[in-house]
């Protein structure tokens, strides 16, 4: 069967132009052709058709009309008998791990951004030629497809066995770092983009290569053969290192990253050799996309079993696919040696914390909370925290209770929900999975009902039993107080010599005086008729130095160029969870 061709030339650098050439072998009589509205992984329309611009088509010499139907899809009448050509070019100026990129610097794009789907087609073998990038001889390009006939820099002809796998391997063109290793057997590249001299990549690779032995192991077992059974047969890191930035996307064979420059690990002598806040993120970062690999890729939502490109695909499972992958992350940092017991907690406390400080968590469920990330999640706004809960985090802490649950009622037959997440893998064929699925299995391995639990901790808002679960396995919970922002109930920033609030959280101190998003608070009256003083208040810190021991102020603000006078009343004081272990305790977890 011949193969749809897709040729992609970096057309123009400084206009971030992309040029395509698709050409379909055997066309449809009238064939239709759209550009995805969302990339599988980022649940959220985006419109990627809004930045092609100039579709034509030719069946030889002769010009073939294109009929747009929508926002996103044309049709072109065609003879059946000959080959169409369409060409188009798709602006690139988007840097995320979603969409495409293109400058004098760097090139980086998603085949939903850029590659037309066939309809009727999808399931033809597709190829996509890569070419050498005009005026920049150093550059080079790195892509999870498989090679057909490649340059040394990577430039030439690629192969995917439909337009699905096509979709899902993202390119890498530039002057980018690049390093190998293997796990288990298996070959792992790593390609840097934007690092400092200061970069020390051989340490990056021996950090991720535990972390990929560590989850090939925590899937496949301990064997020699268990870099054999994982679905992947090789796997590209693609790092795009930038002054402020965090996220990756999962693909079958490969990940797109950012992060800030600084997270990097460095060379001795440039710095700290231990391992630091931003490198820990970023290792977990590695750890999370890494894990989709047989979450979310493999086994995967039963709405995922096709993807529809054209429009939302919901599901009520993110709490389990990226709940229970969030919870992995770090912990299978834990097993792989790259962070102690100490660091875990301390992580599994801002993970704890940042649920408690959530009012959203008594509004939604974390099933409804997942079912909405089309239309919440992703479209956040200054009322997100009061209408709505993290899938990531609350789900992260449902797999906790889950886990810890095991532990302890099987003490003497070792149960932990490693078991139930391979068993799932067998038991869908990794492949689609229900939540029913996720219920059946908890029973194979504990032979009792656990709806109870899945109906408490996913489809209602109650209160995880956390605390219960984890002083049962020697952990220590220790209440301390919160900072200012936290007692007052306000998300801000400090910017322009004043407190910009961000967001107020619902039946809030601040909430209470009155404050809203969008509130610039410029200063304080501090005691009856403000006999203490009348202050400027340029960041939150000011506000206690400002208050002494006083509890009650009138607040200055700005609000749409009129000034207010807030009654606030700070409260005693709000608590934080800060995590350890006991003395003498016996449970191996986190570390097994």
């Amino acid at each position: 069967m011949t193969a749809l061709l897709y040729t992609v030339e970096a057309h123009d650098l400084h206009a971030h132009l992309l040029r395509v050439t698709l050409t379909i072998p055997e066309p449809a009589a009238q064939q239709t052709v759209s550009l995805p509205v969302w990339i599988p992984g980022s649940y959220l329309v985006r419109e990627f058709s809004k930045n092609l611009q100039h579709l034509s088509a030719r069946q030889g010499r002769r010009q073939v009309a294109v009929r747009q139907q929508d926002k996103c899809s044309w049709q072109i009448d065609c003879k059946t008998d000959e080959a169409l050509t369409l060409r188009y070019e798709v602006y690139a100026f988007d840097n995320s791990v979603r969409t495409a990129w293109l400058d004098a610097r760097r090139g980086f794009f998603n085949g939903t951004s850029l590659c037309l789907r066939v309809h009727g087609q999808e399931q033809r073998p597709h190829q996509l030629a890569l070419q050498p990038v005009k005026g920049r001889p150093d550059w080079q390009a790195a892509t999870g497809l498989t090679p057909v006939k490649t340059d040394k820099k990577g430039f030439g002809l690629y192969q995917a066995a439909d337009y699905d796998e096509l979709v899902d391997c993202p390119v890498e063109l530039g002057t980018f770092w690049s390093g190998r290793f293997k796990a288990c057997g298996i070959e792992h590249r790593f390609v840097v983009a934007g690092a400092l001299p200061s970069f020390d990549g051989e340490r990056l690779l021996a950090d991720t290569q535990k972390i990929c032995e560590a989850e090939i192991r925590f899937w496949h077992g301990q064997g020699a053969q268990a870099g054999r059974k994982a679905p992947h047969k090789n796997y590209l890191f693609m790092l795009n290192a930038v002054d402020d930035g965090y996220g990756g996307l999962e693909h079958r064979n490969s990940t797109a990253l950012i992060c800030s420059r600084r997270d990097l690990p460095r060379v001795a002598g440039s710095g700290e050799k231990k391992t630091g806040e931003g490198y820990t993120t970023l290792l977990g970062l590695i750890s999370h996309e890494y894990f989709h690999t047989w979450n979310v890729k493999q086994l995967r939502p039963d709405a995922f079993a096709r993807y529809d490109y054209t429009r939302e695909n919901y599901t009520p499972l993110l709490w389990f696919f990226e709940g229970f992958t969030s919870y992995y992350d770090d912990l299978l940092l834990r097993r792989a040696g790259l962070i102690d017991d100490a660091t875990y907690l301390q992580l599994l406390a801002k993970t704890i914390n940042q649920v408690a400080q959530t009012p959203g968590r008594h509004v939604q469920t974390v099933a409804q909370a997942s079912f909405d990330a089309w239309v919440k999640y992703y479209r956040q706004d200054e009322n997100t925290p009061n209408a709505t809960v993290s899938y990531y985090t609350k789900g992260a802490l449902v797999a906790l209770c889950l886990d810890l649950s095991l532990r302890e009622e099987s003490k003497d037959q070792g149960h932990s929900l490693d078991e139930v997440m391979r068993g799932l893998w067998q038991r869908c064929k990794a492949g689609p999975m229900r939540e029913q699925d996720v219920l059946d299995e908890l029973h194979t391995v504990t032979g009792r009902s656990w709806h109870k639990e899945i109906q408490a901790w996913v489809h209602s808002t109650a209160e995880l039993p956390l605390a219960r679960l984890l002083e049962a396995q020697g952990i220590r919970i220790h209440a301390e107080p919160g900072n200012l922002a936290q007692h007052l109930g306000l998300r801000h920033q400090d910017a322009n010599g004043s407190v910009q609030v961000k967001a107020v959280l619902r039946g809030s101190a601040a909430e209470q005086a009155g404050f809203a998003a969008g509130d610039e608070w410029l200063g304080l009256e501090v005691g009856a008729r403000g006999q203490l003083g009348h202050w400027r208040v340029h960041k939150l810190e000011d506000v206690p130095v400002l208050l002494g021991k006083e509890r009650k102020a009138l607040a200055l603000v700005s609000r749409d160029k009129q000034l207010l006078r807030l009654p606030l009343t700070v409260p005693q004081q709000s608590t934080v969870w800060r995590l350890e272990t006991t003395s003498g305790r016996s449970s191996a977890w986190p570390a097994a």
